[in-house]
């Protein structure tokens, strides 16, 4: 068997010995205090995530001057004042045994706030991919000042007891801006040419190590590549390396992607296997003698053992992965990967949490992420008898957290297996890994006591008979049922009877709604082989993002395939072989030849015992798509609010 003898061997970078080659690279948590110091919440989320025995740990984003904050929350190093917070969490990670780097930011152009503020600077006055706003060009006395900000924020962190800093130059911020001409259209010392563009990052790299002094190791962490239309190559960042080298930088984080490159690849959505990129990291490996981190998506530590083993990387970074589970690590030390939760590569609670809703972090199938300081621990005083009635996501999570904490807990599924709505998704393209989450987090609630009686339906006589103190109302949602002409004949469908394979896939297929559950089952007919497909929707785009990372390359593929949107159209009868369309007020359309036609037009909670629970004085939560049906996180984390608050 593997022993990950690799992975954990400790690796040397100048004077300080890191005790493995496994790394929690910086992720944005939004747990900071608004005036940019380091909170309560950010020092519980940092003991959580290395508890499971990370080498290397470096922090989200700090900003190293006030014209380069990215969010209201983000936390900051440009005044001696955040030394003291910053110490605290140098030394939490030190007590676990690990080093600490303080990854050193400046969000440039594509900071929200200090745009519209008209704060916001850059190389050059072009607006930001996302925002579409210019910020200011930076003069030369802005870049000196930048750059002397970024060495004083190395020496801060040095003084706070940190093991290393990490330069950001990655992902579309300030120093990458420098070195893509998309964003860099100088014509002085800092433009031109690639290794023109790359000077400000070189000075960057010389600043630190002058602030930092010659024992103190300083990474760097690069897009690769630029992954956009006319962007720079590996090839180009190959032929700076040994330049950062010499500047300053011991480490090189590769990393890839920017603001703009398409499908979400900097974000890595399930559709992207784990360690789809650690060719980049061979390739800087190539022309430099440094460690290199290899970067997308790891979630198994046995594959990351074999990367280092190859010699492609030297240290591995799992991110989102210490999201879902900060224990993997352990797990896999101690022989039991069965028990981790896998990431899915959602991104519900982590990226799109915070870019679209402006939250604080959290994930989508692990309650505690963000959440440390109010996560019970200790059991619960009184033990109850809790019912927990389906085993949905959100059912699973409050019986596996309420039988965690003490309390007598039985589960009931209508179906004949827990998870069901979930284990049909994950029979859609590259999802399998949503069903082994469901089959792990099913054995954690058996695990901790919970009983789980499956093809059973719970009525009012039962919870009369069986008396919990406290009902957890977690039945889920059903599909919605349109009122259509034809819509009773033998050849339409609910989209969960193809999924569960009770229909067969046939011929011209016709799917009514796009929403998710529409546009994956399309997604699903594609990979049969169905190549006849129109997918009908009443508005006037699928409310499926295209911001979204899985929405982005879901609308690419269906599109690639052939499969046809009619948006702003209405079915006003079914036929036999054909539909009737309202397209416009005045204009129908009959649409043939139709085989099959597939509902995925919503659904509708399924809450028919919370008057009965209400008027016999029950104590109940209703959660998850019983109370409105919505994504995995928000049934997650009502499943965990219920049983924390038995």
């Amino acid at each position: 068997m593997n022993k990950l003898e690799h992975l954990l061997q400790p690796i040397r970078v100048r004077q300080l010995e890191i005790p493995n080659r496994v790394v929690m690279p910086p992720m944005g948590s939004n747990l900071g205090n608004t005036d940019g110091t380091v909170s309560e919440a950010n020092l519980a989320y940092f003991k959580r995530r290395i508890q499971s025995g990370a080498g290397f740990i470096i922090t989200e984003i700090t900003s190293v001057h006030p014209n380069g904050i990215a969010s209201p929350r983000t936390l900051c190093v440009y005044d001696d004042r955040f030394i003291p917070g910053l110490a605290k969490m140098a030394d939490i990670v030190h007590r676990q045994g690990a080093k600490i780097a303080m990854q050193l930011h400046h969000v440039g152009r594509e900071g929200y706030y200090l745009l519209k503020e008209g704060k916001a600077l850059a190389p050059s006055a072009i607006a930001s991919y996302i925002y579409r706003i210019k910020p200011q060009e930076m003069n030369i006395e802005d870049i000196k000042e930048t750059i002397t900000a970024f060495g004083q924020a190395a020496r801060r962190a040095r003084e706070a007891g940190f093991d290393a800093v990490e330069l950001h130059a990655a992902h579309g911020y300030l120093l990458m801006q420098f070195l893509s001409h998309h964003c860099n259209q100088r014509t002085d010392q800092y433009g031109g040419n690639f290794a023109g563009r790359a000077r400000f990052v070189v000075e960057c790299l010389q600043e630190v190590r002058k602030q930092v002094g010659e024992d103190f190791p300083v990474s760097i962490r690069i897009s690769a590549e630029e992954i956009i239309k006319d962007g720079y190559t590996v090839e180009d960042m190959q032929s700076i390396m040994p330049i950062l080298v010499e500047a300053g930088a011991d480490i090189i984080h590769a990393s890839f992607g920017t603001h703009g490159s398409p499908g979400g690849i900097t974000s890595a959505p399930v559709e992207y296997e784990p360690g789809f990129k650690v060719e980049l990291a061979r390739k800087i490996k190539e022309v430099v003698k440094v460690p290199v981190i290899a970067v997308g998506r790891f979630t198994d530590p046995f594959m990351a053992d074999e990367i280092v083993t190859r010699g492609d990387a030297d240290m591995i970074a799992f991110g989102r992965q210490h999201l879902a589970d900060p224990d993997f690590l352990i797990n896999a030390r101690l022989g039991r990967v069965q028990e981790t939760f896998p990431c899915l590569a959602c991104n519900q609670g982590c990226i799109e949490r915070l870019l679209f809703e402006q939250g604080s972090i959290r994930c989508a199938i692990n309650p505690e992420t963000g959440q440390e300081l109010e996560y019970p621990v200790q059991a619960a005083k009184k033990s109850k008898k809790v019912w927990v009635i389906g085993g949905g996501p959100g059912g699973l999570t409050a019986a596996s957290e309420a039988a965690r904490l003490g309390h007598q807990v039985t589960l009931f599924e209508a179906g004949k297996e827990a998870g069901v709505q979930v284990l049909l998704a994950a029979r859609v393209p590259y999802k399998k890994v949503y069903g082994r989450w469901i089959e792990v987090l099913n054995a954690r609630a058996i695990k901790h006591g919970a009983e789980i009686i499956t093809n059973q339906e719970v009525n009012e006589e039962m919870i009369n008979k069986g008396q919990p103190d406290e009902v957890i109302l977690a039945s889920g949602a059903g599909p919605v049922w349109p009122d259509i002409p034809g819509v009773d004949l033998p050849h339409v469908c609910y989209a969960q009877e193809l999924l569960n394979g009770a229909v067969a896939p046939r011929g011209a297929v016709v799917i009514l709604g796009s929403g998710l559950v529409g546009m994956e089952t399309a997604d699903y007919l594609r990979e049969k082989g169905i190549k006849n497909i129109n997918i009908i929707e009443t508005e006037a785009r699928s409310p499926v993002s295209t911001l979204t990372s899985h929405g982005y390359m879901l609308h690419k593929r269906l599109r690639t395939a052939g499969v046809k949107f009619l948006f702003n159209s209405r079915v006003t009868e079914i036929g036999e072989e054909s539909i009737l369309l309202q397209r416009e007020p005045d204009k129908q359309q009959e649409l043939k030849p139709v085989h099959q036609v597939i509902v995925a037009t919503g659904s509708t909670g399924r809450n028919r015992l919370e008057d009965f629970l209400k008027q016999g004085g029950i104590p109940y939560h209703l959660i998850g798509d019983a109370r409105k049906p919505r994504r995995i996180i928000e049934a997650v984390e009502e499943g965990a609010q219920a049983a924390w608050q038995l």
